[in-house]
C-alpha cells in the first residue's frame, strides 16, 4: 500500500474493499487482472472522453483485437477504486491520473517503470525530447520514467473584456497592478476578482512569490518564509481587507469563480483552460479574455495536467504502452485541441499553426515553459496525502476564516515537520 495514504484515503479504501475479497500482497500471491479475456480496461476521467480519443480507441481495438472497457470516474472516485484494486491485486491495464500520483505509486511499488519501453521506442515517438521538461521530471522516479504526460495545463488570468473596457482598466500584469484594477472593477454587486476555495489554487501565488514548498535536501518548508506569508496574506487581504473579492464558500466545487465570471458578478478569475469551454457555452455573451500569469518576484505559474501510468500488476504492459504511444501522438494532440481547446505537453504542439494563431490558446501555450510543479519534492517523501490535508486546513484558515497568515503558516510548518522525516 502507498505510504502517502491519507486518513480520508484509508476510509475510502475500507468502504471500497468491504465487498471485495482481498488477496495477499505477499510474494507468491496470484496476480489477477480485472479485464475479461479480450477486454482492455482503462480508468479515465469523466471529463476527458473526447471524440479524438474515441478514434484512437477504435484503432487500438482493431490493431490489438480487444475491446476497450473505458471506465470513467471523477478523480476522488477513481482514486478510491484504484486503491481497492492495489489492495486486491485486481488492477486495470492503464490509468489516467490527475497529476502527482505517478511518483506516489512508483514509490509504493504500485506503478510499473516504463523505462524499458522508453529506451526502445522513445526516440521514434519523440519522448522525452519533445515533452516539456517539467512533465518528464514529475513522472520519473530514481531516474526511471513511470508515466507519460497526456495534458499539460497551467493557471493564468481570465477576465471579462467588456467590464475592464467599461471601467477603463488595463489588464493587470503584476500583483501590484492587480489590486487597483480590482478596486476600480468592484461596484454594484460585482467583484473585481474571485479567488478559489480549492487549496491547490494557492500554488500559482507561491510560485510567483519565489517560494519553494519543500526542499528535499535541506528539508526547509515554505521558504523564503516571509515571501510565503506575504503570498497568503495578499490573497486574504483582497477578500477581507480590500473587499474586492467575495469570501469563498468552503466546499468541493472548484468552479465557483468561473460561475461568478459567467454570471458577470466577477470581472477576473484565476484558472486554467478547463474553464474555457464551460464559460463559452453557458455565457456566450461574455467577451472572454485570457492574460499571461501575473508577475511578482518571479514570472511563473503552477503546472497542472494529467498523465498515464501502468499498474505494476497489469498483465499486458506491452499493450498498455501501445495505447500510450497512440494517444499521445502529435496528431492526436492536435485533434483534441481542435475539439476541446485542451493544452498539450509536446513542445512541437506549441508550434502548431492553430495554436500560435489562436489568441486564447497561445497565451496558455506561451505560459507552459514557466509552469512549475509545486508538489514534486514533497511527493518524493511519501507524505503527499498528509501534506495536502494540512495545506487545506491552512488555506481555509487564511482565505476563508481570515486568520493571520503568519500564524497559520507556522502551524502548518510545525505539523509538516512532524510527519516529514
Amino acid at each position: 500500500m502507498s505510504p502517502t495514504l491519507s486518513r480520508r484515503d484509508l476510509l475510502r479504501l475500507a468502504g471500497a474493499t468491504a465487498a471485495v475479497p482481498v488477496l495477499s500482497s505477499c510474494a507468491g500471491a496470484p496476480t489477477t487482472q480485472s479485464a475479461a479475456p479480450g477486454t482492455f480496461t482503462v480508468y479515465w476521467n469523466a471529463g476527458h472522453d473526447y471524440q479524438a480519443y474515441r478514434k484512437v480507441i477504435a484503432e487500438f481495438e482493431q490493431a490489438n483485437k480487444v475491446k476497450v472497457n473505458l471506465q470513467k470516474y471523477q478523480w476522488p472516485d477513481l482514486r478510491t477504486r484504484l486503491l481497492a484494486d492495489f489492495a486486491s491485486g485486481n488492477v486495470p491495464d492503464l490509468v489516467e491520473e490527475p497529476g502527482g500520483w505517478v511518483q506516489e505509486f512508483a514509490i509504493s511499488g504500485n506503478a510499473r517503470s516504463l523505462q524499458d519501453f522508453v529506451d526502445r521506442d522513445g526516440k521514434a515517438m519523440g519522448f522525452p525530447s519533445d515533452w516539456q521538461p517539467v512533465t518528464v521530471e514529475r513522472n520519473s522516479y530514481q531516474d526511471k520514467v513511470y508515466g507519460v504526460q497526456l495534458h499539460l495545463t497551467c493557471n493564468t488570468l481570465l477576465y471579462n473584456k467588456g467590464m475592464l473596457r467599461d471601467a477603463g482598466v488595463e489588464v493587470p500584469t503584476t500583483w501590484e497592478e492587480l489590486l487597483p484594477a480590482a478596486q476600480k472593477l468592484t461596484k454594484d454587486g460585482v467583484y473585481g476578482v474571485a479567488l478559489n476555495q480549492d487549496y491547490t489554487y494557492v500554488w500559482p501565488w507561491m510560485m510567483q512569490a519565489g517560494v519553494t514548498p519543500y526542499n528535499l535536501e535541506t528539508r526547509e518548508i515554505m521558504e523564503p518564509r516571509a515571501d510565503a506569508i506575504a503570498a497568503l496574506q495578499f490573497q486574504a487581504d483582497l477578500i477581507h481587507k480590500y473587499k474586492v473579492a467575495p469570501v469563498p464558500v468552503s466546499g468541493t466545487d472548484p468552479a465557483a469563480p468561473r460561475k461568478l465570471l459567467s454570471a458577470k458578478r466577477a470581472a477576473m478569475i484565476f484558472t486554467g483552460p478547463w474553464d474555457l469551454d464551460p464559460i463559452q457555452k453557458t455565457s456566450p455573451d461574455v467577451e472572454l479574455g485570457v492574460a499571461p500569469p501575473l508577475k511578482n518576484k518571479v514570472h511563473a505559474t503552477q503546472a497542472a495536467g494529467v498523465s498515464l501510468f501502468v499498474p505494476a500488476k497489469a498483465t499486458r504492459p506491452e499493450m498498455s504502452w501501445d495505447f500510450i504511444k497512440r494517444i499521445t501522438a502529435i496528431e492526436v494532440e492536435q485533434a483534441a485541441t481542435k475539439e476541446t481547446g485542451m493544452l498539450m505537453p509536446r513542445v512541437s504542439w506549441t508550434e502548431l499553426p492553430e495554436v500560435k494563431s489562436n489568441e486564447i490558446t497561445k497565451v496558455f501555450a506561451d505560459a507552459l515553459p514557466i509552469a512549475k510543479d509545486s508538489g514534486q519534492q514533497i511527493r518524493l517523501t511519501g507524505q503527499l496525502g498528509r501534506w495536502e490535508e494540512q495545506l487545506k486546513v491552512m488555506y481555509q484558515q487564511v482565505i476563508i476564516q481570515n486568520e493571520p497568515a503568519a500564524a497559520a503558516l507556522a502551524e502548518f510548518t510545525a505539523a509538516a515537520e512532524g510527519f516529514i522525516k
